[in-house]
């Protein structure tokens, strides 16, 4: 015989999932009431094992563990998702699918000419891999930085933003000097290595490359979303750019410990720019001290 409480439990999630305004509720609560965990202990808790993992310092099992990753890099993705989420029409789903077919396009043709990014590969796992070439995840990783940086722009640039000739190429600039931190921290790491590098083991047509992609999805995100929108959005939605908090912490604390110095003045930038405009205001309940 059926349990009357498990089966009042599935329908409750079913009705959950079939109203999106529930479900924005529910995930905007979840955000809100955990930012201090998810935009600050994931990203440390995240760098102290990455560190481990490069180090030798963990088990076979646990180290670099793809899965762990992943989980990882979600959960500091919900207030970008939460945030977003009330925004997002048929116009703006298909501009993001058509970044998404981009970031595999360009990442592929990446990976397997050299070009637009120069020669590198895959060291460590990131999960299962397209074509056995590049990480399904992968949009995972890309889109957010640029969704970050555009939402940053849009914050310091202000009144200038209304123009896209002003903004399309702030914007840009700002996913490259995003790279500019990545890309050393996960050179460092291991996670992925190239066969020249000039700026701690990363080669200047690296960001040649990051430069059309910035370009290619600042468009994209350009069509995808009003900018009148997003701008009253981030004013309303406190936790919007935690992820880019979370961002600074992870990949400064990882350059830091390596002496990547130029990348740890940069995301110090980063995070100047973010407690500036009060983005580093985690409601005290939340905090464990």
């Amino acid at each position: 015989m059926p349990d009357p409480s498990e089966s009042g439990t599935r329908e409750h999630l079913r009705r959950l999932l079939s109203d999106r305004r529930a479900v924005e509720h529910s995930l905007d609560s979840l955000v809100s009431e955990n930012r201090f965990t998810i935009a600050v202990v994931f990203p440390v808790v995240g760098a102290v094992l990455l560190l481990a993992s490069a180090e030798g310092l963990l088990p076979d099992p646990l180290a670099f563990n793809p899965w762990l990753v992943l989980c990882g890099v979600a959960v500091m993705r919900l207030p970008l998702v939460g945030g977003l989420a009330p925004l997002i029409n048929r116009q703006a789903g298909l501009a993001l699918g058509a970044l998404v077919a981009y970031t595999y396009a360009i990442e592929y043709v990446g990976a397997t000419t050299g070009l637009p990014y120069g020669e590198f590969e895959y060291v460590v796992s990131l999960g299962p891999m397209l074509l056995g070439t590049i990480p399904w995840a992968l949009p995972l990783f890309f889109i957010p930085l640029v969704l970050n940086a555009y939402l940053l722009c849009l914050l310091v640039l202000g009144e200038r933003a209304r123009s896209r000739v002003v903004r399309v190429p702030v914007v840009a600039a700002m996913v490259v000097a995003i790279d500019l931190v990545l890309d050393p921290g996960a050179v460092a790491l291991g996670f992925w290595r190239y066969e020249a590098g000039i700026f701690y083991g990363v080669p200047a047509i690296n960001y040649a490359g990051w430069v059309l992609s910035a370009i290619v999805a600042t468009v994209l995100i350009d069509v995808a979303f009003p900018r009148t929108a997003l701008l009253e959005r981030i004013g309303r939605c406190e936790y919007m750019l935690d992820d880019m908090v979370s961002f600074v912490l992870l990949w400064g604390t990882v350059n830091g410990i390596y002496g990547a110095w130029i990348p740890v003045a940069i995301a110090a930038g980063f995070a100047v720019a973010l407690y500036r405009f009060d983005r580093f205001d985690f409601p005290a309940a939340d905090r464990p001290f």
